[in-house]
């Protein structure tokens, strides 16, 4: 199974963008991944701005993804269990696993529609640059899980 994270934006913190990196590596251990930064909508209008970026996303899909939002309607899980889930996509033969963090204003209708669901990190609302580590660490967290490690007590 392959792993993609779809952003909106690029981190300008230096000290996010080390975490990001450590993540990314640390996830790269156990399963191929990949870190796709698009451009933030140019319009100052919260519509036009969340369609630009609609198209952006939906260019980079491929009709065999398997699209997750992590949107603040999403289902939340444990760890542990999703963990579970991660390993039951893998295991039922998902090939390419998509999760997308969108931008200030949310996903266009476009995008919701071509989702396969919704996952929450939590139901407090994160800076989109905090919620790609907040996420990547859940991602390496779930993989250490699935194989018997010790970095989830």
């Amino acid at each position: 199974m392959h792993c993609t994270l779809l952003l909106i934006g690029k981190t300008r913190n230096a000290a996010l963008t080390a975490l990001e990196n450590d993540y990314c590596e640390r996830i790269r251990r156990y399963l191929p991944f990949e870190v796709t930064v698009l451009p933030r909508g140019k319009s100052r209008d919260a519509e036009d701005s969340r369609d630009e970026e609609g198209r952006a996303i939906m260019k980079q899909l491929r009709n065999d993804d398997y699209v997750v939002l992590l949107d603040e309607r999403g289902k939340q899980y444990t760890s542990p269990a999703f963990a579970s889930w991660l390993d039951k996509h893998a295991v039922g033969g998902k090939r390419n696993l998509v999760f997308v963090v969108g931008g200030a204003y949310g996903f266009s209708q476009e995008v919701y529609a071509r989702s396969n669901e919704m996952l929450a990190l939590s139901k407090m609302t994160f800076a989109h640059e905090m919620v790609r580590s907040i996420f990547e660490e859940q991602l390496y967290r779930a993989c250490t899980i699935i194989r018997g490690e010790g970095y989830h007590h």
